[in-house]
């Protein structure tokens, strides 16, 4: 196996008395989707935030290309190539899918010395990108609006790879998705890990982790549960994990096998 491209070593974030997270090891690799899970209040939230530069440890190391990280905000991450795609996406639903695209990276040309919105090069790499992912789109001009719930969320996977990623963060992706939708994302996510890139799926869904997933971490207040590989855990541990173990058995037992 090749070496980690990310390794989150013992990290804790304290805020104030509350302990979010509490030693958390996790080694991310390149070509691998890591699948990150875990119940409401788990930590996931904190731990991927801590990856991509929102929170600093309050203890632990974060090594980047076997290189010590200290991102100071959020920019630094992605400049050194971490890329977060969030639940809620930052789209413009009116707004061109080129111009969704190019959102913050736009291309300029001069026309009499006199910069404008290079219209005809933001068109053909959108087009490019989309039909790379398996989209076919009308057009660059249709607005993202129009688009599936699936098929924004592979507009931005398809713009933070295009713009050098090399650990896409993807925060519960298929979680308001149809199944077409969510198959179209599954598949997004295959091809991306395919070029190399880690992928870190942060998901309720077992069956999601399951289809796409090469090792999974469960997380649980704040502490994590260590990592499995594929083949070595079934859907009914991995759901066990999830949904708290020992104490969903023992509050079975309780009601008399009603949860």
């Amino acid at each position: 196996m090749s070496q980690p491209i990310i390794q989150m070593k013992s990290i804790e974030k304290h805020f104030g008395a509350v302990i979010a997270l509490a030693g958390v090891s996790v080694d991310i690799y390149p070509g691998e989707c890591h699948c990150l899970l875990g119940d409401n209040g788990a930590g996931k939230s904190t731990f991927i935030k801590t990856m991509s530069g929102v929170h600093k440890p309050t203890k632990g190391e974060i090594l980047f290309e076997g290189q010590p990280m200290n991102f100071a905000v959020p920019r630094d991450a992605m400049n050194a190539g971490i890329a977060t795609v969030h639940q809620h996406l930052a789209m413009i639903p009116l707004m061109s899918v080129s111009r969704n695209f190019f959102m913050g990276n736009e291309p300029v040309k001069k026309i009499a010395g006199i910069p404008f919105f290079d219209h005809e090069y933001a068109n053909e790499v959108t087009m490019a990108e989309m039909r790379k992912m398996g989209i076919n789109l009308r057009g660059p001009d249709q607005a993202v609006g129009t688009l599936s719930g699936g098929e924004r969320q592979t507009v931005a996977i398809a713009r933070a790879v295009h713009f050098g990623a090399k650990v896409l963060i993807l925060d519960e992706p298929t979680s308001a998705l149809g199944v077409r939708q969510t198959s179209n994302v599954l598949a997004t996510i295959d091809k991306v890990r395919k070029q190399g890139i880690a992928v870190v799926f942060i998901t309720h869904n077992v069956r999601h982790a399951l289809a796409v997933g090469d090792r999974f971490t469960v997380l649980n207040r704040g502490s994590t549960y260590g990592t499995a590989t594929r083949g070595d855990v079934t859907p009914e541990e991995l759901q066990d994990l999830m949904a708290g173990g020992q104490e969903l058995a023992t509050l079975e037992g309780s009601l008399g096998g009603t949860v």
